[in-house]
């Protein structure tokens, strides 16, 4: 399948033929290879990112001590791995992430994937942008006047979300929820709690995709039988283009404004940004991708 190759038009085949890169590990990735298979592509693995518990414990501690406690009117949960690491804490607890939450606390989350993981764990989302699904679109949408705010996050976060709350007449209490590593994490420090979410997935594999080495995927990309990579974060960008670029004819599809922006900056051409961080956004850019280029052939 070359770069004007046709892909098979339709819904529920669109992207029949087309083999997609990706860049998450088989427990994380399952939702995507499931949506990309629907669509007729053929998903392949190359984990990149993993995730560690935080280094500083006792500061997690003693945020989320004050969170039961409520001593926070709101929680801002920025990623899916938040919720993670939440509700490893939890569990050490003996307790549901919910009863980490009390009923006073307003919780925020950025994207739809987010907020259906928290209330498949029966936690109540008060607050998410529609539109720009990203921090600086929590950040339009959040609420001016003074409010107490715990931001538990990547070790790597920026300082948008933080900073745009705090501008709003927040103070905000950020503390690091987890580390961000290269793929395989310390197998006594990775970061590892199950998931439930809407549609009943949970950590696992990611249904027997091919997972390929770094060495494996830039021969599979030399010789053209790689037509897009998926990269779900600026960090992901970063890796994509240490292991693989350049990418030749593999469309590069980003995950969100700041991950375009990084690939972007980084000399990586992005063919497609995702709209919607889910799978359903993620397998449309891919659809709109695919489609112009057969309209060009």
């Amino acid at each position: 399948m070359g770069r004007h190759s046709a892909v098979k038009s339709g819904e529920t085949r669109a992207l029949e033929g087309a083999r997609v890169l990706v860049t998450r590990s088989p427990d994380r990735a399952a939702p995507l290879v499931a949506a990309l298979r629907e669509a007729g592509a053929e998903p392949l693995l190359l984990p990149l990112i993993d995730f560690e518990r935080a280094r500083d414990q006792h500061s997690l501690e003693v945020a989320l001590d004050a969170l039961r406690a409520g001593a926070y009117d709101w929680l801002v949960v920025s990623s899916i791995t938040t919720v993670r690491a939440l509700k490893e804490k939890a569990a050490e607890r003996r307790m549901e992430l919910k009863e980490l939450i009390p009923d006073s606390v307003m919780v925020a989350t950025i994207g739809p994937s987010s907020r259906r993981v928290l209330e498949a764990e029966g936690i109540r989302v008060d607050l998410a942008p529609e539109d720009v699904q990203s921090a600086a679109g929590l950040v339009d949408v959040w609420p001016t006047g003074f409010v107490s705010v715990l931001l538990p996050q990547a070790d790597i976060a920026g300082a948008v979300l933080a900073a745009g709350i705090e501008a709003k007449g927040a103070v905000v209490q950020t503390v690091t929820a987890y580390h961000t590593v290269d793929y395989p994490a310390d197998p006594e420090c990775r970061l590892a709690a199950a998931l439930l979410s809407a549609n009943g997935w949970q950590a696992g594999t990611a249904l027997g995709a091919p997972e390929l080495s770094p060495a494996a995927a830039k021969a599979e990309l030399s010789s053209g039988r790689l037509h897009a990579v998926v990269a779900a974060s600026p960090s992901a960008a970063r890796r994509i283009h240490a292991a693989l670029a350049p990418l030749e004819d593999c469309r590069f599809i980003a995950i969100g404004r700041s991950t375009a922006a990084e690939a972007a900056a980084l000399g990586l051409p992005v063919a497609a940004t995702a709209k919607e961080p889910t799978p359903a956004g993620i397998v449309a850019a891919l659809r709109t991708v695919f489609a112009s280029e057969r309209n060009e052939s």
